[in-house]
């Protein structure tokens, strides 16, 4: 399918996380540049409690309340030039963003425990890689490959994603008197963006 062509609300975006049999050694990752490459990592979706990991298998970060912007952030420095009212704008060296997704808190999903592949993933060291895609519309796949970079997969609907490669550094619980209890998991880029593609 193209990227997204019609106005709309990304309600069925989601991140996943790719969980290979064996962490993915530095030239491997190095290696990762290409649509195709990225793509083959995220072809089996295993629930992230009691999941088994092998070649091809991610995890779906659930109960995501907020995602943040995805893309190069900007990084505009202001240059005063003599003899002129204003001064100029360039564009300077970006730096990497840390994405923070805010989350509807269940405890159980990301405890430190056995078997559980999201907690065990916080502050790991690990390099992980990471695809973010964004769609108006519920995948039409079925099962493990629902949400699979492999058509039918995600290929069944308008999407456009984004890969990269990063860490997963923290994650803060917020107490809510009022509404739900929420959590913030950091994550630090390690790699640039590369995106979006589409399948």
């Amino acid at each position: 399918m193209p990227h997204i062509t019609s106005i709309g609300s990304g309600v069925f975006s989601n991140l996943a996380i790719a969980m290979p049999t064996t962490n993915l050694t530095a030239a491997q990752l190095a290696a990762l540049d290409t649509a195709v490459e990225f793509q083959a990592l995220f072809a089996t979706e295993i629930p992230s409690i009691g999941g088994t990991k092998a070649t091809g298998t991610f995890v779906r970060v659930t109960n995501v309340r907020e995602y943040p912007a995805m893309g190069t952030p900007p990084n505009v420095v202001n240059v005063p030039v003599y003899g002129q009212k204003t001064s100029q704008q360039i564009q300077g060296q970006s730096d990497a963003a840390s994405l923070e997704i805010t989350l509807n808190l269940v405890t159980a999903d990301w405890a430190k425990a056995v078997g559980n592949l999201l907690g065990n993933a916080v502050g790991d060291g690990v390099q992980y890689v990471f695809r973010f895609t964004l769609m108006n519309s519920d995948s039409t796949g079925v099962g493990a490959t629902k949400f699979a970079s492999s058509l039918p997969g995600i290929g069944s609907v308008e999407n456009s994603q984004w890969y990269w490669i990063g860490k997963i550094d923290a994650f803060q619980v917020t107490p809510q008197l009022t509404d739900a209890n929420t959590a913030v998991v950091t994550m630090t880029l390690q790699s640039d963006l590369y995106g979006p593609y589409t399948i």
